[in-house]
């Protein structure tokens, strides 16, 4: 079965609540969790790896918490996804290191290939503002 795995759902989850907050909202770990349920034992992890990728700026202490580093039409969930799961790759035999039996005549990898390039456009197209639009729009 091919499915992101639930940290990139979780990690996609953290960015749309900032996304559907006022630019330049703080919330803390906390809330996110609580209102987007985001196991505890899940959170630093995901608020870690987001930061280390500068997709979210991080504030210690009583008064912190996260937000956004830039504006969420600036962030898309290829930079998440791609972070949290590493290169999209449908297919072994479109990484070039092993030899295919097929390679100069293989009619199924050109399906690969554009069904990745697919993908990979449409979660580059799609912005964390337009998740909180869509998102606003549907409650």
């Amino acid at each position: 079965m091919f499915r992101v795995n639930r940290q990139t759902d979780y990690a996609i989850r953290v960015l749309l609540m900032l996304a559907q907050q006022p630019e330049g909202t703080r919330l803390s770990t906390s809330e996110i969790g609580r209102e987007m349920l985001i196991p505890t034992a899940f959170l630093p992890r995901i608020v870690a790896q987001l930061a280390q990728a500068n997709l979210l700026v991080t504030f210690p202490g009583r008064e912190g918490g996260v937000q956004l580093p830039r504006p969420a039409a600036q962030i898309t969930m290829k930079d998440v996804v791609e972070l949290m799961e590493g290169p999209l790759l449908l297919s072994e035999c479109m990484t070039g290191e092993e030899a295919c039996p097929f390679e100069g005549d293989c009619r199924v990898r050109c399906r690969w290939i554009n069904l990745q390039s697919r993908i990979l456009e449409e979660l580059n197209s799609t912005t964390f503002a337009d998740l909180a639009r869509e998102s606003a729009q549907g409650s």
